[in-house]
């Protein structure tokens, strides 16, 4: 599936919900139903720079394509991360690296967020790029 069809699938499961609020506290809540984070994660290395939160991202490469998982000391930026991260989730390192996120845009949500919190979306992007960038190199 390309990151534009897996966007289109995440904005179709929480379109139905018409309060931007509550497509928020669903994200939200969705977040906060996965699993744990491992704590052996939590390392230097995946700590996203330029988040006023702490803001971790992990990424591998397997059989081709990208794996992303995040976690987040803040519940709210948690949901948006982890939400950013399935987005990119399985997509090939050319189509991660080349295409924007629109879907929290699309969802509502972006125009919601505090400056700060626009900039610490962008710097896990802007992560998430520079990974599979250098996964198309290797």
């Amino acid at each position: 599936m390309t990151v534009t069809a897996r966007q289109k699938e995440i904005i179709a499961n929480y379109d139905f919900i018409e309060n931007r609020q509550e497509r928020l506290g669903a994200i939200i809540d969705a977040a906060r139903h996965l699993p744990s984070f491992e704590e052996s994660l939590r390392t230097e290395e995946n700590l996203v720079r330029g988040c006023t939160s702490q803001v971790w991202l992990f990424g591998e490469l397997k059989d081709g394509h990208c794996h992303f998982r995040a976690d987040c000391d803040s519940p709210l930026v948690r949901g948006l991360v982890v939400l950013l991260a399935q987005a990119y989730d399985g997509g090939t390192p050319a189509d991660v690296a080349s295409t924007d996120p629109f879907l929290l845009e699309e969802l509502g949500v972006w125009q919601d967020l505090t400056p700060t919190r626009q900039n610490g979306l962008a710097a896990v992007r802007q992560r998430i790029a520079a990974l599979a960038q250098s996964w198309i190199k290797a």
